[in-house]
């Protein structure tokens, strides 16, 4: 209800031109679960990832699976306007990062409007939006994709490439734009604590990325081993079911508890050593 009704009132005004040539609404109802993302080190939650889901609770690449092509732009926008709603109203006070197509953005100043004023409808602060770039989507224009990016941080928002280490655009889009956060692919993560080519790997992406002034951020951590090995490398950013799981409508609390068992903040010293073996 509140997302037709907000389109109804605003979209004329505020949504993008793409937008308001496609009339016809989505096939489906869209929800939206929330994962936190910590700071193991200072102990806190950085944001929460708002991550799309049909109306029972289906993931994402069955929601997408429902939208036409020519749907994409006023699906894209749904699900920033959505993500912002619902959030506000779970009384979010970090960031919430949104995932974001660059084919589905045309133009970013005009597609930002609805987003902005979706915000400001709902009493959300602008300055806690993180947009993040999925590097797993095959992007159509990678120039294009820079300047929404570039445009993204001009506006002060945080931005992120999502996936990194899993796409197509990879150091190429790197070397031209440095995010605030690099998310490093799951794939890359999973038994990262048993697996030396991938150890170093690794350790090169976090020691590029802090000499490029991005924070690592690496996803789907899901054992303690894990969590231990990148922590010993300088990774400070995690998100993963070791933390918690996405929760429909919800915002979860992390377990932080898994930062003190098996020795807490101090990474056993012989877990670096394993990256080179």
């Amino acid at each position: 209800m509140y997302l037709s009704r907000f389109f109804a009132d605003d979209a004329a005004s505020h949504g993008c031109l793409r937008c308001r040539e496609t009339d016809a609404p989505l096939p489906i109802e869209l929800r939206m679960a929330y994962q936190p993302i910590v700071d193991a080190t200072r102990r806190e939650v950085f944001g929460y990832e708002a991550l799309v889901r049909g109306p029972q609770g289906e993931g994402a690449p069955w929601v997408l699976g429902q939208v036409r092509p020519e749907q994409l732009y006023r699906f894209d926008q749904t699900c920033r306007v959505l993500a912002i709603a619902t959030a506000a109203e779970l009384g979010l006070e970090s960031r919430l990062s949104i995932n974001f197509a660059p084919n589905a953005v045309y133009e970013p100043a005009s597609c930002i409007r609805l987003t902005l004023a979706a915000a400001e409808r709902v009493g959300f602060p602008v300055e806690r939006l993180m947009f993040e770039l999925t590097e797993g989507e095959r992007i159509s224009d990678p120039s294009h994709a820079l300047g929404v990016l570039e445009y993204y941080a001009r506006r002060g928002f945080t931005t992120a490439i999502d996936d990194f280490g899993a796409g197509f655009s990879g150091l190429a889009l790197l070397a031209r734009f440095q995010p605030h956060v690099l998310k490093l692919d799951m794939e890359l993560v999973r038994d990262i604590d048993t697996q030396p080519a991938k150890q170093a790997i690794v350790e090169g992406v976090v020691t590029m990325a802090t000499r490029l002034g991005s924070r690592m951020l690496a996803e789907g951590v899901e054992t303690r081993a894990e969590l231990d090995w990148l922590r010993s490398i300088g990774v400070e950013l995690f998100q993963g079911y070791l933390f918690a799981r996405p929760r429909l409508g919800a915002l979860p609390e992390p377990d932080w508890s898994v930062l003190e068992r098996g020795g807490g903040s101090s990474p056993p010293p012989h877990v670096r050593m394993q990256a080179g073996a």
